[in-house]
């Protein structure tokens, strides 16, 4: 199947750099609005065949253009969420986005166990969003399917579950409002990415 990972649109934390993770999180900005606009177009080559979004209300406004064009129904999932800033909710302290973002590289250099203070560990993550891959690739085998979910949980799962990127491509790549992540799976290779933000990986 093809698993097309999308970051939601701009919201004010976006733009304030807060670590706003709880639900149910900040409205889109006008900006963001428009880029939900755009992803319609963007994805207008591709056959979509399921929408889903995390309990986060900046999802559910990034998916609704795209429902609207394709009549498809966003199914909310819980797991989808973004990965748990626990003591450093909505601070913009640039040390603790560094904090944050070295336990996420924690988890991609292999220690799993390692906790967000106040928040989460990496196999608490896995656990969460391999669910809901999980049911999506079982209920779509042989489709497309769209997950609108947050920046830092898309990267630390593909990061940690597609077989061509490692830990430093995760690094260097950041993700942009409404970019999208597109991974296909096969039997033999796992989970693969084919385009990350529109460009390829060098492979690993």
């Amino acid at each position: 199947m093809r698993l097309l990972l999308v970051r939601h649109g701009q919201t004010p934390s976006n733009v304030a750099r807060r670590l706003d993770t709880a639900v149910p999180g900040d409205d889109l900005t006008d900006e963001g609005h428009v880029q939900a606009r755009a992803l319609v177009s963007a994805l207008a080559p591709l056959t979509l065949d399921a929408l889903y979004v995390s309990a986060l209300v900046r999802t559910h406004q990034t998916a609704a253009p795209l429902a609207a064009d394709r009549g498809l129904t966003p199914v909310i999932r819980p797991g989808l969420r973004e990965i748990q800033a626990g003591d450093d909710e909505m601070t913009p302290d640039p040390a603790r986005w560094e904090a944050y973002l070295g336990i996420i590289y924690r988890w991609l250099d292999g220690d799993l166990e390692a906790r967000v203070p106040g928040g989460e560990t990496g196999a608490e993550v896995l656990a969460r969003y391999d669910a809901v891959v999980a049911e999506v690739a079982a209920a779509h085998p042989d489709s497309t399917a769209v997950l609108v979910s947050h920046g830092a949980v898309i990267r630390a799962w593909t990061g940690l579950r597609a077989t061509n990127i490692d830990r430093g491509f995760v690094a260097d790549s950041r993700l942009g409002n409404t970019a999208v992540v597109v991974l296909e799976r096969s039997p033999q290779d796992g989970w693969r990415v084919v385009t990350w933000a529109d460009t390829e990986p060098p492979g690993i």
